[in-house]
């Protein structure tokens, strides 16, 4: 392998790469593009809801519980509602998502310490949305019980009371719960899959459309030596946007990278080589720049999105298809990306998904390689 045969090729695609304005804006913008969009489309967390209240009681107990609903930023208080009735309205026409029934003698029940009922009613059309705010809900109405179970207590019995449980939960890595956390480094997964596939596909097959592969095929360029040349200028840009993209995770989501910026490179470097020769191969099986843009998109953009555990949980998954997130690149690379950005680990916590995801590189470069030596063949 010589570097005076690699750098000619390495040029040349830079020149291509200027003269193509979709790939510049591909490598360049588009993904800076894609983090906004998808980190401020793609939020979990549910905040003012639109809740209505149907107090039956219009006592001041019933009024302050009412009102606990609204001293934080998940519900925003949209309507009072005068009758059970007009609930179904409400809900209906989509002017509510949450309505709280709080029951005639609610007051009265509470002071005498007799459980008094209230009801949450959620509109579960949007299933992600319903569970959060009744866990929220939940979480509100467990708070005022245990304030009224502390008070009572402490009139009838003595000046200071204990709780017989002390539930103080811890949450780890990310403890205001922020799906920001969450999102960012999968965004960073799919990005750079979807960025180094889609534009590494166009490489060899526009050799094709502009006839001169004959000239690669007569010239004294090896196959290792021509993947290489066609992939080191991609490799650059991609590179370029995975920085661009970790710093713009954290000047507007706040996400840092808690671990090893060494190890975090070695990661994304294993990751993108196999983005790149995988890129590569589908460039040597299509036959044109729209069918290598089609079958590039297919093979990163959703299996990325869908089954690398980017969104959805894989555990969750029927067992059919977590057989099959086994060969998606992306499961592993996410495992490592979050245990360095989030957990600040070293590598002996997800050594083995590092193992998976070099192995995964390895056959992917073999694989392209062999395809382009049966091509200049």
């Amino acid at each position: 392998m010589s570097g005076l045969n690699i750098a000619p090729v390495v040029r040349k695609e830079f020149r291509q790469i200027r003269r193509d304005k979709r790939i510049l804006g591909v490598l360049l913008f588009v993904p800076a593009l894609m983090l906004v969009m998808f980190g401020y489309a793609l939020n979990f967390d549910v905040k003012h809801t639109r809740m209505g209240v149907c107090d039956l009681d219009r006592t001041n107990v019933s009024r302050e519980f009412a009102q606990q609903f609204f001293t934080t930023e998940f519900f925003d208080r949209i309507v009072t509602i005068e009758r059970e009735q007009d609930i179904d309205r409400l809900v209906d026409g989509e002017e509510i998502r949450v309505a709280l029934v709080i029951p005639r003698h609610f007051g009265r029940d509470v002071e005498r310490g007799v459980p008094a009922q209230v009801q949450i009613i959620v509109d579960g059309s949007n299933s992600n949305s319903a569970t959060v705010s009744v866990g929220y809900a939940n979480n509100i109405v467990q708070q005022y019980s245990a304030k009224v179970l502390t008070n009572t207590l402490m009139r009838t019995s003595r000046r200071t009371v204990a709780m017989p449980l002390d539930f103080r939960p811890r949450v780890w890595y990310n403890p205001e719960l922020r799906s920001s956390k969450f999102l960012v480094p999968g965004l960073v997964a799919f990005i750079l899959m979807v960025v180094a596939v889609v534009s590494t596909s166009l490489s060899i097959v526009r050799e094709k459309e502009l006839n001169t592969m004959e000239q690669l095929m007569v010239s004294p360029v090896r196959p290792i030596e021509l993947i290489l040349g066609k992939t080191i200028p991609y490799g650059i840009l991609s590179i370029a946007a995975t920085v661009s993209i970790i710093v713009l995770g954290y000047l507007l989501f706040d996400v840092s990278v808690k671990g090893s910026v060494v190890l975090l490179a070695i990661v994304c470097a294993v990751f993108l080589i196999g983005s790149l020769g995988l890129g590569l191969l589908v460039s040597t099986i299509a036959d044109s720049q729209q069918t290598a843009f089609s079958i590039a998109v297919m093979i990163s953009m959703l299996p990325t999105f869908i089954l690398s555990g980017f969104v959805f949980p894989i555990r969750n998954m029927p067992s059919i298809i977590q057989a099959i997130t086994y060969i998606i690149p992306a499961r592993y690379f996410l495992v490592a990306l979050r245990a360095v950005m989030l957990k600040g680990v070293g590598l002996s916590a997800f050594w083995d998904q590092f193992l998976l995801l070099s192995l995964y590189a390895l056959v992917i470069i073999i694989a392209s390689t062999a395809r382009l030596r049966k091509m200049l063949k």
